[in-house]
């Protein structure tokens, strides 16, 4: 049996083995790093793009802009290039896939720009109510309070 004084100096190189173990990402299991292959990406792409194309082939043209009619096929297509792009090894999004995809979008909904609607000030007289209402609230608010706190024998 050894005395526990033997075992003090075997400590130090302990820790430090195991330090280097977790560094390493625990027995020695690295994350590599692969860079991205963009031309397999692009190659790539172009079929969820076709694929998305057949889905909204089955959706009336005039209800391109609407989103209910289509969000299953747009979630695939999304789904796809995301796939994809991890596959080459790629993050998502990246330029390149934005580019792909912005261009599915020009395609398909060009001609959906959002109607902006034109504000315009009331009429004088609703204008002029809309702003004194408050002010006169606030008045008399004030007027109640001080008349209140001065009378506080009455309270």
């Amino acid at each position: 049996m050894e005395a526990p004084g033997c075992r003090r100096p075997q400590l130090p190189i302990l820790l430090l083995w195991v330090n280097g173990l977790m560094t390493l990402g625990f027995a020695g299991a690295r994350q590599q790093t692969n860079l991205c292959n963009e031309s397999l990406m692009l190659e790539k792409l172009p079929a969820c793009g076709k694929s998305f194309e057949e889905m909204m082939k089955k959706v009336d043209s005039k209800k391109w802009c609407n989103l209910t009619e289509f969000i299953m096929y747009y979630d695939n297509f999304t789904q796809c290039t995301e796939r994809e792009a991890n596959n080459a090894s790629c993050f998502w999004p990246n330029p390149l896939a934005e580019g792909f995809i912005t261009g599915v979008h020009k395609q398909f909904f060009s001609n959906c720009t959002s109607e902006k609607v034109h504000w315009e000030d009331p009429p004088d007289e609703i204008l002029v109510t809309l702003i004194l209402i408050p002010v006169m609230l606030t008045c008399a608010m004030i007027t109640l309070v001080v008349w209140c706190s001065k009378r506080n024998d009455i309270l």
